[in-house]
């Protein structure tokens, strides 16, 4: 694997230059480590997904697991080109992928605003192809829809928090909001690491702006 300078890494991959495919995904178990509940699909007919993109995957998927309403979640790779990528091939910066939370929450126990909340109040979306110390295309803002309500909700959020973020000197929202075309788990050692190794790193950090809806 060839892995690029730091500022070819803040520049997202063309498709003739991206880490070929995989033949086979990475390893990953069935169940949340902590809940017990399966993390893929089929899932109960009442729950939905929704993944977020704020920076390193371990801290953000603590912030959603243990929210009310949350079913159960896992980390991986989206946005990108590559199939099938392993940890090593995202972090090289040539498969366009960034570092997601996969959501699986009950829509009639949770809002989805109630989880744009967490997200927009957890990271600073503000950053373009970084999260604080973490530098790169994976560490990238993004949210990736799997329905209308949760596309609307999403966009309608941006000019929300936008002035009040402006007010306090941060610059333009950079989060990338599209549709969830493609997820792929991250390795086992990945799924709900701060709850296996309670002093592991965890960067992630809000910019104090609270989202009201």
């Amino acid at each position: 694997m060839i892995f690029r300078s730091m500022s070819e890494k803040m520049k997202l991959p063309t498709s003739g230059m991206a880490a070929p495919d995989r033949e086979a995904p990475a390893r990953c178990g069935l169940n949340h480590f902590v809940s017990g509940n399966v993390i893929k699909e089929p899932m109960p007919v009442q729950v939905h997904k929704i993944a977020f993109g704020m920076g390193c995957f371990w801290g953000a998927e603590r912030l959603f697991w243990t929210y009310p309403g949350v079913y159960s979640t896992a980390v991986g790779y989206a946005g990108g080109v590559t199939a099938n990528p392993t940890y090593e091939d995202v972090c090289s910066g040539l498969t366009g992928h960034t570092e997601v939370v996969l959501v699986f929450y009950e829509y009639a126990k949770l809002d989805i605003q109630e989880l744009l909340t967490v997200f927009w109040e957890s990271h600073n979306p503000t950053e373009g192809m970084r999260q604080g110390n973490d530098i790169g295309t994976q560490y990238r803002s993004a949210i990736y829809t799997t329905s209308d309500t949760q596309m609307d909700a999403s966009l309608e959020a941006v000019p929300n928090i936008q002035p009040r973020l402006s007010e306090k000197g941060y610059p333009e929202i950079t989060t990338e909001i599209r549709t969830l075309e493609e997820f792929y788990y991250a390795e086992d050692y990945h799924q709900q690491y701060l709850a296996k190794n309670p002093n592991g790193y965890c960067g992630i950090s809000g910019t104090g702006i609270k989202y009201e809806y």
